[in-house]
Protein backbone atom coordinates (compact mmCIF):
# COMPACT_ATOMS: atom_id res chain seq x y z
CA UNK A 1 0.00 0.00 0.00
CA UNK A 2 0.73 3.68 -0.51
CA UNK A 3 0.13 6.65 1.87
CA UNK A 4 -0.26 9.69 0.10
CA UNK A 5 1.19 12.88 1.02
CA UNK A 6 3.03 10.52 3.96
CA UNK A 7 5.31 13.30 5.15
CA UNK A 8 2.46 15.97 5.36
CA UNK A 9 1.54 13.76 8.05
CA UNK A 10 4.25 14.28 10.57
CA UNK A 11 3.99 17.03 13.20
CA UNK A 12 7.59 18.94 13.51
CA UNK A 13 8.94 20.48 17.35
CA UNK A 14 11.77 22.65 15.97
CA UNK A 15 10.67 25.66 14.88
CA UNK A 16 11.11 26.44 11.32
CA UNK A 17 9.89 29.46 9.02
CA UNK A 18 8.91 29.49 5.31
CA UNK A 19 7.51 32.32 3.09
CA UNK A 20 4.23 32.56 2.07
CA UNK A 21 3.06 30.34 -0.85
CA UNK A 22 2.80 32.73 -4.09
CA UNK A 23 -0.68 33.22 -4.74
CA UNK A 24 -1.83 32.74 -1.20
CA UNK A 25 -0.18 35.89 0.57
CA UNK A 26 -1.93 37.62 3.46
CA UNK A 27 -3.06 41.10 2.27
CA UNK A 28 -2.39 42.61 5.40
CA UNK A 29 1.10 40.83 6.29
CA UNK A 30 2.53 40.68 3.27
CA UNK A 31 6.01 40.56 4.59
CA UNK A 32 5.02 38.29 6.92
CA UNK A 33 6.42 34.94 7.39
CA UNK A 34 4.76 31.39 8.24
CA UNK A 35 5.91 29.05 11.36
CA UNK A 36 5.40 25.27 10.30
CA UNK A 37 3.18 22.91 12.24
CA UNK A 38 3.72 20.06 10.16
CA UNK A 39 6.33 18.78 7.83
CA UNK A 40 6.58 19.41 4.52
CA UNK A 41 8.33 17.72 1.18
CA UNK A 42 12.13 18.99 1.45
CA UNK A 43 12.41 19.23 4.94
CA UNK A 44 15.17 17.45 6.39
CA UNK A 45 13.10 16.33 9.45
CA UNK A 46 10.30 15.27 7.17
CA UNK A 47 10.93 11.26 7.19
CA UNK A 48 11.99 10.90 10.85
CA UNK A 49 8.28 12.98 11.66
CA UNK A 50 6.88 10.75 9.62
CA UNK A 51 8.01 7.63 11.00
CA UNK A 52 7.42 8.70 14.59
CA UNK A 53 4.33 9.52 13.58
CA UNK A 54 3.77 6.03 11.84
CA UNK A 55 5.59 3.51 14.42
CA UNK A 56 3.44 5.71 17.13
CA UNK A 57 0.29 4.58 15.65
CA UNK A 58 1.30 1.07 14.96
CA UNK A 59 2.21 0.77 18.15
CA UNK A 60 -0.71 2.25 20.15
CA UNK A 61 -2.60 -0.41 18.43
CA UNK A 62 -0.66 -3.50 20.09
CA UNK A 63 2.21 -3.89 17.19
CA UNK A 64 5.32 -4.58 18.19
CA UNK A 65 8.76 -3.44 16.81
CA UNK A 66 12.00 -5.51 15.43
CA UNK A 67 14.95 -5.77 17.60
CA UNK A 68 17.06 -5.82 14.11
CA UNK A 69 14.83 -4.39 11.46
CA UNK A 70 13.56 -1.05 12.98
CA UNK A 71 11.38 -0.25 9.83
CA UNK A 72 9.87 -3.95 11.02
CA UNK A 73 6.67 -3.92 12.98
CA UNK A 74 4.44 -7.12 13.72
CA UNK A 75 1.42 -8.66 15.86
CA UNK A 76 1.11 -11.64 16.85
CA UNK A 77 -2.49 -13.15 17.68
CA UNK A 78 -2.85 -16.84 18.68
CA UNK A 79 -1.11 -19.19 16.45
CA UNK A 80 -0.78 -16.41 13.58
CA UNK A 81 1.54 -13.22 13.08
CA UNK A 82 0.98 -10.16 11.25
CA UNK A 83 4.47 -8.42 9.29
CA UNK A 84 4.63 -5.14 7.96
CA UNK A 85 7.59 -3.43 6.65
CA UNK A 86 7.60 -0.12 6.03
CA UNK A 87 9.87 1.67 3.70
CA UNK A 88 9.77 5.61 3.69
CA UNK A 89 5.99 5.90 2.40
CA UNK A 90 5.82 2.04 0.70
CA UNK A 91 4.28 -0.18 2.98
CA UNK A 92 4.23 -4.40 2.44
CA UNK A 93 2.24 -6.27 4.74
CA UNK A 94 1.30 -10.01 4.68
CA UNK A 95 0.28 -12.53 7.32
CA UNK A 96 -0.87 -16.39 8.21
CA UNK A 97 -4.39 -15.18 7.97
CA UNK A 98 -6.06 -13.01 5.67
CA UNK A 99 -8.41 -11.48 8.09
CA UNK A 100 -5.39 -10.21 9.57
CA UNK A 101 -4.57 -8.50 6.74
CA UNK A 102 -7.83 -7.03 6.35
CA UNK A 103 -8.27 -5.81 9.68
CA UNK A 104 -4.20 -4.27 9.41
CA UNK A 105 -6.13 -2.28 5.53
CA UNK A 106 -9.32 -0.77 7.60
CA UNK A 107 -6.83 0.14 10.95
CA UNK A 108 -4.20 2.26 8.33
CA UNK A 109 -7.57 3.27 6.00
CA UNK A 110 -9.01 4.90 9.49
CA UNK A 111 -5.81 7.22 10.13
CA UNK A 112 -4.18 7.81 6.86
CA UNK A 113 -5.44 8.09 3.05
CA UNK A 114 -4.01 5.81 0.86
CA UNK A 115 -3.37 6.23 -2.83
CA UNK A 116 -3.17 1.67 -3.49
CA UNK A 117 -3.76 -1.56 -1.83
CA UNK A 118 -3.41 -4.59 -4.01
CA UNK A 119 -1.58 -7.68 -4.19
CA UNK A 120 2.27 -7.36 -3.44
CA UNK A 121 3.69 -7.53 -7.67
CA UNK A 122 6.60 -4.93 -7.76
CA UNK A 123 8.04 -3.45 -5.03
CA UNK A 124 11.20 -1.29 -5.34
CA UNK A 125 12.57 -2.32 -9.05
CA UNK A 126 11.43 -6.67 -7.68
CA UNK A 127 9.09 -8.17 -9.44
CA UNK A 128 7.63 -10.79 -6.95
CA UNK A 129 4.97 -13.36 -8.40
CA UNK A 130 3.37 -15.05 -5.90
CA UNK A 131 1.90 -18.82 -6.47
CA UNK A 132 0.34 -21.42 -4.15
CA UNK A 133 3.85 -23.24 -4.73
CA UNK A 134 6.15 -20.67 -3.71
CA UNK A 135 7.33 -16.92 -3.99
CA UNK A 136 9.72 -15.97 -7.30
CA UNK A 137 11.62 -12.77 -7.03
CA UNK A 138 13.44 -11.07 -9.80
CA UNK A 139 14.62 -8.09 -11.84
CA UNK A 140 14.26 -8.71 -15.52
CA UNK A 141 12.34 -5.75 -15.67
CA UNK A 142 15.02 -3.86 -14.61
CA UNK A 143 17.91 -5.86 -16.63
CA UNK A 144 16.17 -4.66 -19.63
CA UNK A 145 15.47 -0.71 -18.13
CA UNK A 146 19.56 -0.55 -17.71
CA UNK A 147 20.39 -2.58 -21.17
CA UNK A 148 18.60 0.10 -23.06
CA UNK A 149 19.92 3.12 -20.46
CA UNK A 150 23.66 1.79 -21.73
CA UNK A 151 23.09 1.11 -25.24
CA UNK A 152 24.04 -2.53 -25.10
CA UNK A 153 20.73 -3.94 -25.91
CA UNK A 154 22.16 -5.32 -29.33
CA UNK A 155 25.32 -6.92 -27.46
CA UNK A 156 26.27 -10.62 -27.40
CA UNK A 157 25.11 -13.02 -24.91
CA UNK A 158 27.54 -14.62 -22.77
CA UNK A 159 27.50 -17.62 -20.43
CA UNK A 160 29.41 -16.46 -17.68
CA UNK A 161 29.53 -12.93 -16.20
CA UNK A 162 33.82 -13.42 -16.15
CA UNK A 163 36.55 -14.97 -17.56
CA UNK A 164 38.90 -17.69 -15.31
CA UNK A 165 41.62 -15.81 -16.99
CA UNK A 166 40.65 -12.70 -16.05
CA UNK A 167 42.94 -10.31 -13.38
CA UNK A 168 42.18 -7.21 -13.39
CA UNK A 169 44.64 -4.51 -12.32
CA UNK A 170 45.35 -0.86 -11.94
CA UNK A 171 46.52 -0.72 -15.88
CA UNK A 172 48.05 2.80 -15.53
CA UNK A 173 49.11 2.62 -18.78
CA UNK A 174 45.62 1.88 -20.24
CA UNK A 175 43.27 4.57 -22.20
CA UNK A 176 41.20 6.05 -19.96
CA UNK A 177 37.42 6.21 -19.58
CA UNK A 178 34.41 8.16 -18.75
CA UNK A 179 34.71 7.41 -14.95
CA UNK A 180 31.04 9.09 -14.33
CA UNK A 181 29.39 6.37 -17.18
CA UNK A 182 31.63 4.07 -15.10
CA UNK A 183 30.75 4.43 -11.74
CA UNK A 184 26.54 4.11 -13.14
CA UNK A 185 27.13 1.40 -14.54
CA UNK A 186 28.60 0.12 -11.64
CA UNK A 187 25.77 1.28 -9.29
CA UNK A 188 23.03 -0.29 -11.61
CA UNK A 189 24.85 -3.85 -11.13
CA UNK A 190 25.01 -3.39 -7.61
CA UNK A 191 21.39 -2.77 -7.43
CA UNK A 192 21.00 -6.12 -9.16
CA UNK A 193 22.46 -7.97 -7.14
CA UNK A 194 19.52 -7.93 -4.67
CA UNK A 195 18.02 -10.75 -6.54
CA UNK A 196 21.45 -12.06 -8.35
CA UNK A 197 24.12 -13.34 -6.01
CA UNK A 198 25.45 -14.60 -9.08
CA UNK A 199 27.16 -11.35 -10.24
CA UNK A 200 27.86 -10.40 -6.56
CA UNK A 201 32.24 -11.31 -6.79
CA UNK A 202 32.22 -10.12 -10.45
CA UNK A 203 30.93 -6.95 -9.57
CA UNK A 204 32.39 -6.02 -6.23
CA UNK A 205 35.48 -6.45 -8.31
CA UNK A 206 34.92 -4.10 -11.00
CA UNK A 207 33.53 -1.82 -8.06
CA UNK A 208 37.49 -1.10 -6.95
CA UNK A 209 38.71 0.49 -10.30
CA UNK A 210 35.61 3.40 -9.73
CA UNK A 211 38.85 6.31 -8.75
CA UNK A 212 40.29 5.61 -12.19
CA UNK A 213 38.48 3.11 -14.29
CA UNK A 214 41.03 1.95 -17.78
CA UNK A 215 39.63 0.25 -21.14
CA UNK A 216 40.45 -3.41 -19.07
CA UNK A 217 38.02 -2.52 -16.82
CA UNK A 218 34.99 -0.78 -18.79
CA UNK A 219 35.68 -4.02 -20.89
CA UNK A 220 35.22 -6.18 -17.62
CA UNK A 221 31.55 -4.24 -16.56
CA UNK A 222 30.29 -5.09 -20.19
CA UNK A 223 30.92 -8.56 -20.06
CA UNK A 224 28.42 -8.84 -16.68
CA UNK A 225 26.00 -6.78 -19.00
CA UNK A 226 26.15 -9.57 -21.75
CA UNK A 227 26.05 -12.07 -18.77
CA UNK A 228 22.43 -10.31 -17.90
CA UNK A 229 21.63 -9.97 -21.42
CA UNK A 230 21.63 -13.60 -21.69
CA UNK A 231 20.16 -14.70 -18.61
CA UNK A 232 18.02 -11.33 -17.63
CA UNK A 233 14.63 -13.70 -15.82
CA UNK A 234 17.29 -15.33 -13.41
CA UNK A 235 16.16 -14.77 -9.48
CA UNK A 236 15.40 -16.47 -6.36
CA UNK A 237 13.26 -18.60 -5.43
CA UNK A 238 11.55 -19.26 -1.99
CA UNK A 239 9.35 -22.94 -2.29
CA UNK A 240 6.34 -23.36 0.88
CA UNK A 241 6.03 -26.52 2.90
CA UNK A 242 9.79 -26.83 3.10
CA UNK A 243 12.16 -27.40 6.04
CA UNK A 244 14.02 -24.43 7.87
CA UNK A 245 17.17 -25.73 9.03
CA UNK A 246 19.53 -22.39 8.89
CA UNK A 247 22.68 -23.49 7.13
CA UNK A 248 25.83 -20.79 6.37
CA UNK A 249 28.87 -21.28 3.50
CA UNK A 250 31.81 -19.44 3.45
CA UNK A 251 34.98 -19.54 1.48
CA UNK A 252 37.60 -17.06 -0.06
CA UNK A 253 40.52 -16.33 -2.36
CA UNK A 254 44.08 -16.20 -1.51
CA UNK A 255 45.58 -13.18 -2.23
CA UNK A 256 42.72 -12.39 -4.69
CA UNK A 257 43.86 -8.72 -5.18
CA UNK A 258 46.68 -7.84 -7.30
CA UNK A 259 47.35 -4.51 -5.81
CA UNK A 260 47.78 -5.59 -2.10
CA UNK A 261 47.22 -8.87 -1.93
CA UNK A 262 44.51 -9.19 0.58
CA UNK A 263 41.93 -11.55 0.13
CA UNK A 264 38.50 -11.24 -0.65
CA UNK A 265 35.91 -13.38 1.78
CA UNK A 266 32.67 -14.71 0.37
CA UNK A 267 29.57 -16.06 2.30
CA UNK A 268 26.16 -17.05 1.66
CA UNK A 269 22.81 -18.42 3.98
CA UNK A 270 20.48 -20.89 3.35
CA UNK A 271 17.09 -21.54 5.15
CA UNK A 272 16.47 -24.81 3.75
CA UNK A 273 16.69 -24.50 -0.13
CA UNK A 274 15.86 -21.02 0.00
CA UNK A 275 19.15 -18.09 0.13
CA UNK A 276 18.01 -15.13 2.43
CA UNK A 277 21.92 -13.66 2.74
CA UNK A 278 24.94 -13.56 0.42
CA UNK A 279 28.01 -11.07 0.56
CA UNK A 280 31.49 -10.52 -1.25
CA UNK A 281 33.79 -8.08 0.84
CA UNK A 282 37.74 -7.55 0.41
CA UNK A 283 39.41 -8.30 4.09
CA UNK A 284 40.55 -5.63 5.97
CA UNK A 285 44.20 -7.14 6.56
CA UNK A 286 46.77 -9.23 4.30
CA UNK A 287 46.71 -12.76 5.59
CA UNK A 288 49.88 -14.93 5.88
CA UNK A 289 48.19 -18.56 5.18
CA UNK A 290 45.19 -19.51 3.42
CA UNK A 291 44.24 -21.23 7.25
CA UNK A 292 44.24 -17.56 8.15
CA UNK A 293 42.28 -16.06 5.07
CA UNK A 294 39.80 -18.66 5.67
CA UNK A 295 39.56 -17.96 9.14
CA UNK A 296 38.88 -13.90 8.99
CA UNK A 297 36.15 -15.19 6.11
CA UNK A 298 34.33 -17.66 8.81
CA UNK A 299 34.34 -14.96 11.41
CA UNK A 300 32.62 -12.52 9.09
CA UNK A 301 30.07 -15.37 8.13
CA UNK A 302 29.62 -16.25 11.68
CA UNK A 303 28.59 -12.79 12.43
CA UNK A 304 25.91 -12.33 9.81
CA UNK A 305 24.27 -15.69 11.02
CA UNK A 306 23.75 -13.89 14.21
CA UNK A 307 22.37 -11.38 13.17
CA UNK A 308 19.98 -13.46 11.02
CA UNK A 309 19.60 -15.53 14.29
CA UNK A 310 18.28 -12.59 16.06
CA UNK A 311 16.31 -11.11 12.97
CA UNK A 312 13.99 -14.79 12.57
CA UNK A 313 13.20 -14.06 16.39
CA UNK A 314 10.84 -10.69 15.31
CA UNK A 315 9.18 -13.55 12.92
CA UNK A 316 8.47 -15.99 15.54
CA UNK A 317 11.61 -18.55 14.15
CA UNK A 318 14.15 -19.73 16.96
CA UNK A 319 17.44 -20.63 15.25
CA UNK A 320 20.12 -22.24 17.19
CA UNK A 321 22.94 -24.31 16.36
CA UNK A 322 23.62 -23.26 12.79
CA UNK A 323 26.15 -24.93 11.13
CA UNK A 324 29.25 -22.78 8.70
CA UNK A 325 30.67 -24.79 6.03
CA UNK A 326 34.52 -24.20 5.78
CA UNK A 327 36.51 -26.18 3.34
CA UNK A 328 39.76 -25.62 5.04
CA UNK A 329 40.53 -27.89 8.15
CA UNK A 330 43.68 -25.89 9.67
CA UNK A 331 40.75 -23.07 10.01
CA UNK A 332 38.29 -25.37 11.61
CA UNK A 333 41.10 -26.88 14.05
CA UNK A 334 41.91 -22.79 14.92
CA UNK A 335 38.22 -22.48 15.60
CA UNK A 336 38.14 -25.40 18.14
CA UNK A 337 41.49 -24.52 19.93
CA UNK A 338 41.29 -21.62 22.26
CA UNK A 339 45.25 -21.75 22.80
CA UNK A 340 47.22 -18.85 21.26
CA UNK A 341 50.36 -19.62 19.87
CA UNK A 342 52.78 -18.26 17.43
CA UNK A 343 50.65 -19.22 14.13
CA UNK A 344 47.69 -17.28 15.58
CA UNK A 345 48.70 -14.58 17.98
CA UNK A 346 48.90 -11.51 14.80
CA UNK A 347 45.13 -12.68 14.02
CA UNK A 348 42.81 -9.59 14.93
CA UNK A 349 40.92 -10.34 18.19
CA UNK A 350 37.63 -9.35 16.65
CA UNK A 351 38.27 -11.99 14.29
CA UNK A 352 38.08 -14.31 17.25
CA UNK A 353 34.54 -14.36 17.90
CA UNK A 354 33.56 -17.20 16.33
CA UNK A 355 35.65 -19.69 18.70
CA UNK A 356 33.54 -17.96 21.49
CA UNK A 357 29.98 -18.75 19.36
CA UNK A 358 31.32 -22.21 18.80
CA UNK A 359 31.83 -23.35 22.31
CA UNK A 360 28.50 -21.73 22.98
Amino acid sequence: MDVKSAFLYGRIDEEVYVCQPPGFEDPKFPNHVCRLDKALYGLHQAPRKWYETLSSFLLANHFKRGTIYKTLFFKKSNQHIMLVQIYVDDIIFGSTHESLCKDFESLMKSKFEMSSMRELTFFLGLQVKQTPTGIFISQSKYVKDILERFKLTDCKALGTPMSKTTSLSPDLEGEDVDQHQYRAMIGSLMYITTSRPDIMFTNCLCARFQANPKVSHMLAVKRIFRYLKGAPGLGLWYPRNEDFQFMAYTDSDYEGCNISKISTSGGCHFLGSRIVSWQCKKQSCVSTSTAEEEYIAASSCCAQVIWIQNQMKDYGVELFNTPIQIDNSSAISITNNHVKHSKTKHIDIRYHIIRDCAEK
